[in-house]
């Protein structure tokens, strides 16, 4: 999957040793763009999180998995990334619309609208 999102949190640098050896896990959250913006936590294992990419304003290209798994009874997904990069052009750039409108297609709708149908209400 890919997403192209701003940077607006680094959550702390995670380390550790297991069998394998040393391992570093940095977690962070992206924005999306457009009318209705989502937040999105994303893990990047190793030295995929490389310090220069992962200011705060950057806007980001992320490829990434999603998996989740079961844990007594709840389930759990993680978003781990496996391709970061810097994107061609800011959110908030001066950029042409159509080509924002190109990396973030609208949302679904959340409910019917209602636009238009007041004059056809049956009483």
């Amino acid at each position: 999957m890919q997403l192209t999102a701003k940077l607006i949190q680094l959550l702390p640098l995670q380390t550790g040793t297991s069998a394998k050896g040393q391992w570093k896990k940095q977690d962070i959250i992206v924005e999306t763009d457009g009318q209705y913006p989502k937040k999105v936590c994303i893990s990047i294992w190793g030295d995929k999180a490389n310090e220069n990419l992962l200011q705060i304003g950057n806007v980001l290209k992320l490829e990434f998995d999603a998996e989740s798994r079961e844990f007594n009874g709840k389930w759990y997904t993680d978003l781990k990334a496996w391709k970061v990069e810097l994107a061609g052009a800011s959110l908030g750039s001066n950029a042409s619309s159509s080509s924002q409108n190109d990396s973030f297609p609208p949302p679904p709708p959340d409910s019917v609208s209602l636009e238009g149908t007041l004059d056809d209400l049956p009483f």
